[in-house]
């Protein structure tokens, strides 16, 4: 008959016991569902700028960042985007939430009306005002972000390719459209990508 070692339940034991701690190390966020977007109510103040959002007109967004169950709220999805690609955000991102436009009106987005922000399509440069000037306008389905880039102007972008080059370019470009400035970029393509 042949013994075990002792040695060997031991070593069982422990290799069992690293398993199970490292394993709760492991991103429970990841089996935990998404944080729904929360109805924009009339005291909701924008987490950048602090402007209140509800009657403010143009796609809102909504963000939660990982290990955190606070919502912040925005005026709109260009001040979204500013927070989110701060050095000290960028890698945080549990998820964000857009209005989708092509449902909801542009004057007064409705909160049925949230998608997720990392499956929406963006345009950009176009010819509509948001809360704080120009704003990146959100679609759920590409098509429809291609009409309204037909409509209104401006380029079609996926959020990927939302960075901080392209807001300083739209805060540029708005500024310059302040009265006596210029027309800025009504209706043009103005991202290099």
């Amino acid at each position: 008959m042949i013994r075990t070692p002792p040695a060997r339940p031991l070593a069982f034991a422990l290799v069992l016991l690293l398993a199970l701690l490292l394993a709760g190390c492991g991103d429970g966020d990841a089996d935990r569902p998404l944080a729904p977007a929360q109805p924009i109510t009339d005291g909701d103040s924008c987490h950048v700028c602090g402007m209140l959002i509800a009657d403010l007109p143009g796609p809102k967004g909504q963000v939660y960042l990982t290990r955190d169950e606070a919502v912040r709220k925005f005026c709109s999805t260009t001040d979204m985007f500013a927070f989110l690609l701060q050095p000290e955000n960028e890698n945080r991102l549990s998820h964000a939430w857009v209005h989708d436009v092509a449902v909801t009106p542009w004057s007064r987005p409705a909160d049925d009306a949230y998608i997720l922000a990392s499956e929406a399509w963006y345009v950009v440069g176009h010819d509509q005002r948001g809360a704080m000037g120009h704003t990146l306008a959100s679609f759920r389905e590409r098509h429809h972000a291609d009409a309204f880039r037909d409509t209104h102007g401006g380029e079609v972008l996926a959020f990927g390719d939302i960075d901080l080059a392209l807001l300083t370019d739209l805060a540029r470009a708005d500024a310059s459209m302040q009265p006596g400035t210029g027309n800025g970029m009504h209706g043009g393509g103005m991202h290099g990508h």
